[in-house]
């Protein structure tokens, strides 16, 4: 049987991007070569990484409008480093909206740049709803959000308004729902959420924020390098790039992020009205900031988990495990994740009300 995959990254791809991979590990482009032995130099590969690089500006539809697109390594967590060391002016500062566990990883490695003003934070309250109504200081050389929190199941419905450049975190969101992407000045995301297979990250940016920060900066670590050797200053991973091409190519396929968005839109629209219907079971997250790719959502009654976790699992369900951080379940609806596997995590929520609402009546 089929599992329904829920992980929260890595995570679900789209079936026709294993069957591809798995064919370029064998075969890559009737070369008698895998995807994994071939020279990251070779004709072959270079055209790979040139499509991947153009789809990801057409998709955000930023193509010429001065913006980059880079595939790096390091994850988004070497990003947290790269960003201040790229755009933290030498004495500068940077203003950090605190959000979730690595926003909080992000505000961390700023602090060994310059001085680092979070704006605000949800920390106090678990990081159960996005801050809103603050000011950005407007000599800040930059401002940095994440969009969405996996841990915790929030997610940012709309981004202030600043004469600063923002830079955003999309690890967990990104190609998800259409924006005006216009409003970033540089976007970072691993790729394992909805781009590909772990070990590439994307970095998106405007290439005249950089040059301005009057610091020296390590070859590797620079964006302009990786710009100039067209992400190919080092060796690249290839793999999972060509994971990432595929998948955006299917995405293109599907309509782009317009026509995801409503799938996305119906998938979490589904899992919400179970969870606020259902008595055995409570959101985590404000309603207003709810996560339309990690539902976050705890038992009612807490000793009834192991008789829960029986009912999903035989159901061919992975991966709903809460973080630790939340505890109870978290319900990650990525863009792969057809509505046909939220039917069944609904349908087993039902069943589990139908089976024991009775018993918890009686322990409360």
């Amino acid at each position: 049987m089929k599992k329904h995959n829920y992980s929260a990254g890595p995570c679900i791809l789209p079936q026709e991007v294993f069957e591809k991979s798995a064919q370029a590990i064998l075969d890559f482009n009737q070369s008698g070569l895998s995807i994994l032995e071939i020279s990251h130099r070779s004709k072959d590969f270079v055209a790979v990484m040139e499509e991947a690089r153009a789809l990801v500006l057409e998709l955000l539809g930023l193509e010429g409008k001065g913006y980059q697109a880079l595939f790096l390594q390091g994850g988004a967590s070497l990003e947290f480093l790269m960003v201040p060391y790229n755009l933290m002016k030498t004495n500068g500062k940077a203003a950090y909206l605190d959000t979730g566990t690595w926003a909080n990883n992000a505000i961390k490695e700023a602090k060994l740049f310059g001085e680092t003003v979070v704006v605000a934070s949800s920390a106090a309250q678990n990081y159960n709803h996005i801050p809103k109504d603050f000011s950005i200081p407007t000599d800040a050389d930059y401002f940095h959000c994440t969009s969405n929190n996996t841990i915790f199941g929030t997610q940012m419905k709309s981004f202030p308004k600043t004469t600063i450049p923002v830079v955003c975190d999309m690890s967990s969101d990104i190609f998800s729902r259409t924006l005006d992407f216009s409003q970033f000045d540089l976007i970072y995301a691993g790729a394992q959420k909805n781009m590909g297979a772990a070990g590439a990250t994307l970095v998106v940016v405007k290439e005249e924020i950089l040059g301005k920060t009057g610091r020296v900066i390590p070859s590797i670590l620079d964006y302009q390098k990786h710009i100039k050797a067209e992400s190919m200053y080092n060796t690249p991973s290839v793999f999972a790039v060509y994971t990432c091409l595929l998948t955006l190519q299917w995405l293109k396929k599907q309509g782009g992020i317009a026509a995801i968005e409503k799938i996305n839109e119906a998938k979490a629209h589904l899992l919400y009205s179970e969870i606020d219907r259902n008595s055995m079971f409570k959101g985590t997250a404000a309603v207003a900031d709810r996560s339309f790719m990690n539902a976050t959502f705890l038992l009612v009654n807490p000793e009834l988990q192991e008789s829960f976790d029986k009912m999903w699992k035989a159901a061919g369900i992975s991966g709903i495990t809460g973080h630790r951080s939340v505890g109870g379940y978290r319900a990650s609806m990525y863009n792969a994740l057809p509505l046909e596997s939220v039917q069944a995590l609904v349908e087993v929520m039902q069943e589990f009300e139908s089976v024991y609402s009775n018993e918890s009546q009686l322990a409360q």
